[in-house]
């Protein structure tokens, strides 16, 4: 599979199964996915290798392209829960993040002031010049946690950048309290890789990452769509529910999708 890319900078809206009706907003250019990961489920596809001519959408087409629809929403008297940057790759890698989440802040207060605003990331540029400090704006900050080991997490992962586990914890924990965590729960090979972070060692090592996190939520997952590397399980919801438990234990409300 090569992936499936979002061809406009706004998408949607969608209905998602975390976030209800959701307007996407794709911050990455249009060809080609642009992440620091290598994740093997992505959606999106296998991560090509750095592109030095890699075109962002200007900051002031986001903003004309999100107020149109908007205008055009409220006009239909549409129904609207979250603007969400997602896309084709990691949207924090945008060079003017935090100016485009405040722009995007004016526009919902002016057009939908009661949609949330969310942001899926993989907290891999939350020490990047203004990321940390976007991410506390927005009120659904949906953080990425698949692993437990650091091992697993280059296996699962697989990021494009010098990056550890240990690093994206650091980075998650600017927001804690506040983050919302995502976790998509996935076995089998990828390659000569076996990979499965449903084991007790995995999931003993993700619950105390969480204790340390402390967010407000997690949503847990499996594979929902078509995955670059197809020899990878569906993970049943009886599992799912299981390890829910685990965490609603901790005291931490927990959503299985």
């Amino acid at each position: 599979m090569s992936g499936f890319l979002f061809e406009q900078i706004i998408f949607g809206p969608i209905r998602s199964r975390r976030l209800g009706i959701s307007l996407g907003i794709n911050l990455l250019p249009t060809h080609k996915k642009h992440c620091t990961f290598n994740c093997v489920y992505c959606e999106c596809g296998l991560t090509p290798p750095p592109d030095p001519e890699m075109n962002f959408p200007k900051k002031d087409e986001v903003r004309a392209a999100l107020e149109q629809k908007l205008v055009s929403m409220k006009e239909k008297d549409a129904m609207l829960d979250s603007i969400t940057y997602a896309g084709n790759g990691e949207p924090t890698i945008h060079p003017h993040f935090e100016e485009i989440v405040n722009d995007t802040i004016v526009l919902r207060n002016k057009y939908f002031p009661d949609t949330l605003i969310s942001v899926l990331t993989n907290a891999s540029k939350v020490g990047a010049p203004g990321v940390a400090d976007a991410l506390q704006k927005i009120d659904q900050p949906i953080l990425k946690l698949d692993a437990g080991t650091n091992e697993m997490f280059q296996k699962l992962n697989n990021p494009r950048i010098n990056i550890s586990l240990k690093q994206i914890i650091e980075n998650m924990m600017v927001l804690k309290g506040k983050a919302i965590i995502q976790t998509l729960f996935i076995r089998g090979t990828s390659g000569d890789t076996w990979v499965d972070n449903t084991t007790e060692e995995e999931v003993s090592a993700w619950l105390k990452h969480l204790e340390m996190l402390q967010p407000r939520l997690v949503m847990i997952y499996p594979i929902a769509r078509e995955t670059p590397v197809e020899t990878l399980d569906k993970i049943d919801s009886r599992e799912l529910m299981e390890i829910a438990r685990r965490v609603e234990e901790l005291g931490i409300e927990t959503e299985v999708y």
